[in-house]
């Protein structure tokens, strides 16, 4: 348990934090509602995969609309307002200015919910694109251009005018997700929606942006609150942060040439995915980095904030070296085009991105709101469910993946058979993804209950809840 003085406990709410109370928890908001809806589809399609007639009456529920509209609501919907609202709160506190702009930023959160939800009605309707991550109508997609750039104007202007000309890793990789992320959207716009390549080109560019999606935009909004949070929580500063900096130029030089491991096996040049593989090795010494700057988040010492942060870096160092290792083809050749993909995919988006931003969202949440969470048991059930849920899912689908690579390697296994073999690894995943559920609906009930709570936060606020979060100035 840690005490916390007198003076850390005033500094704790300041301006900053109170001026974007409105703004953030519309992001939030919006995040949690998204994630709920995410995870019910996240179990309509699991439930679909080992039992096809599941509302195969419903066109919209079919599992190619639904599964797009599932990772859609996921990507666009709880990942990017999630992820940008942290990354705000961040940009701001180390800038040691409030937010500017800031009808700008509830301005382009409105218009970036109301196209996403248009875009989700007309993926519904059969709309949709078949491109990985931007599935979402053409006639949507430039609008979102605009609304995230209008959202990320604060975030910017706390970057140009900062206090002090020093800067921070958190700092870093928060504003390339805010710089990248309108480059890459619109780039693929272009090259996949508006000015489609022909043949194997809308291959290459599809696993381009989705790994740079990934590299480039959501992994470093999950690094930047977890290099903010563990040293404060902590009171360790980060053991060298020389190589902190080589090892975000290489996530940033690197991260995107990876994409070709999408293709191994594909109908693509060899010499493709020979750079992909190249590349993974390359961005090994960004993982271990990482790993090894942040590794005091591991001792978490009472702290269910970090507990949230070091479960979601082991992920994302664990996935960065699976990644490496299917990427060989001799690793590949049963794990390509299988559930193992999708377990690698979820171990990122749920086991690494998530699992940090829900760390950061409990650490900024009394900040932003001036109370204290309601209750420590409900945090403590999420981070228990989530836990499970995410393991168990990853672990399922990893299974399923592998057991399934290996039939589709031996001719003589009908598709059937296929299935009959891969079923009970399946019906392990919805029963995780259904854990996972059930802990993010704790997570949005307990977000709508700080948001709403009308009384007076106590005196001793960040002094009576140890057991949460330690404070270090």
């Amino acid at each position: 348990m840690t005490t916390v003085p007198p003076a850390a406990e005033t500094a704790e709410v300041t301006e900053i934090d109170s001026s974007a109370r409105c703004s953030l928890l519309l992001l939030l908001t919006c995040a949690a509602l998204w994630l709920v809806l995410s995870g019910v589809l996240a179990v309509v399609n699991l439930v679909q995969l080992t039992t096809p007639t599941f509302l195969a009456d419903c066109p919209i529920f079919t599992y190619g609309r639904s599964s797009a509209l599932q990772q859609s609501i996921f990507v666009y919907g709880w990942a990017a307002n999630s992820g940008l609202a942290v990354a705000l709160w961040i940009l701001a506190r180390l800038g040691g200015e409030p937010l500017r702009s800031l009808n700008w930023l509830k301005a382009g959160t409105v218009f970036w919910n109301i196209a996403l939800v248009v875009g989700l009605v007309g993926i519904a309707s059969g709309d949709g694109t078949s491109n990985a991550w931007l599935h979402l109508p053409r006639y949507v997609l430039p609008v979102m251009v605009v609304a995230y750039g209008v959202i990320a104007m604060p975030g910017v202007l706390a970057w140009t005018g900062r206090r002090s000309p020093m800067t921070f890793a958190a700092q870093w990789y928060a504003v390339a997700a805010l710089f990248l992320f309108p480059w890459l959207f619109s780039a693929a716009q272009m090259m996949l929606v508006f000015a489609p390549e022909r043949g194997v080109l809308q291959a290459l560019v599809a696993g381009w942006f989705v790994q740079g999606a990934w590299t480039l935009w959501l992994a470093p909004l999950a690094l930047a609150p977890a290099y903010y949070l563990v040293p404060k929580i902590t009171g360790r500063i980060i053991p060298s942060y020389d190589f902190a900096s080589l090892s975000f130029w290489t996530l940033l030089f690197v991260g995107a040439w990876t994409g070709g491991r999408h293709l191994i096996g594909g109908p693509v040049p060899a010499w493709i995915a020979t750079i992909a593989v190249v590349s993974c090795a390359l961005l090994l010494f960004h993982y271990i980095v990482v790993g090894v700057n942040l590794r005091a988040a591991f001792s978490a010492n009472g702290s269910t904030v970090l507990r949230f942060v070091a479960f979601g870096l082991g992920a994302y160092v664990l996935g960065g070296f699976i990644d490496a290792a299917t990427a060989m083809r001799s690793v590949a050749v049963v794990t390509q085009f299988t559930h193992f993909s999708t377990a690698q995919s979820q171990l990122a988006l749920n086991g690494a991105f998530s699992m940090v931003v829900f760390g950061a969202i409990y650490f900024l949440g009394p900040r932003i709101t001036g109370r204290a969470w309601p209750s420590l048991g409900l945090i403590r059930a999420h981070y228990a469910a989530a836990v499970i849920g995410v393991t168990g899912l990853v672990l399922a689908l990893f299974g399923a993946g592998w057991v399934q690579g290996h039939d589709l390697n031996d001719a003589t296994v009908s598709f059937a058979t296929m299935a009959a073999h891969t079923r009970p690894w399946l019906l392990a995943a919805t029963a995780a993804q259904a854990v996972l559920l059930f802990g993010n609906l704790l997570l949005a009930a307990h977000l709508f209950w700080i948001g709403l709570a009308k009384s007076a936060p106590a005196t001793g606020l960040f002094q009576s809840a140890p057991t949460m979060e330690a404070s270090v100035s």
